[in-house]
């Protein structure tokens, strides 16, 4: 490689195997992956609309995956009704302040969602408390529960409030978000095709 050393060099081959093994592990999260989005887009048409939620990075990505439902980027598919509740900085925190760090997302969510709507909350690590919270207020009120988490999932992994894990199995964050950028993307195109053949859409069932 012209220019480059070997100490560079191998770091950039390390780059790339820290994704290359995260991505093939993705693959084995094809089954999940279409369930979920089956069951996300049984509620878009029912009338459904999509909440997203996350802390820091992830709400950042949050609000991505809210844009690509409502602004869709390939001619011809619909426009899909999708907000981030980590857009609302005045709401954040007044529930911030009123109940504790757990109700920041729980709060607005209560206000806002209905039980034929999606809540999907994404943790790097999975232990984001206030996001496992709104997973559990969520499910409580009947709405389909989503989660997008990294590691071996945290709290999220095997709670009964979440209908569909979806992990980026890796311990780099950066590695993580790369990984959930391309798992919401994928879920956005899925929910698509589905919603393209009614026939396989299910009923009220997660």
């Amino acid at each position: 490689m012209s220019g480059v050393g070997d100490v560079e060099s191998a770091a950039v081959v390390a780059a790339f195997d820290r994704r290359r093994s995260a991505t093939a592990a993705l693959a084995d999260e094809a089954e999940g992956v279409a369930a979920a989005c089956r069951a996300m887009a049984g509620r878009f048409a029912a009338g459904g609309r999509l909440l997203t939620f996350g802390n820091g990075t992830a709400a950042a990505d949050a609000a991505h995956l809210a844009v690509e439902f409502v602004h869709p980027v390939i001619v011809g598919k619909r426009a899909l009704p999708a907000v981030s509740l980590a857009n609302d900085a005045a709401t954040l925190t007044a529930a911030l302040t009123a109940g504790g760090p757990h109700e920041t997302f729980a709060t607005p969510l209560r206000a806002l969602a209905a039980s034929e709507d999606i809540a999907l909350g994404l943790s790097i690590h999975g232990h984001c408390e206030n996001v496992a919270h709104a997973l559990e207020v969520a499910h409580e009120h009947g709405l389909l529960t989503v989660a997008l988490a990294g590691g071996d999932g945290g709290l999220l992994a095997g709670s009964p409030d979440v209908d569909h894990l979806v992990l980026a199995r890796s311990s780099d964050p950066a590695v993580v978000r790369e990984m959930h950028v391309t798992i919401y993307h994928v879920l956005w195109e899925l929910v698509h095709v589905f919603l393209e053949n009614p026939d396989s859409l299910p009923g009220r069932v997660a």
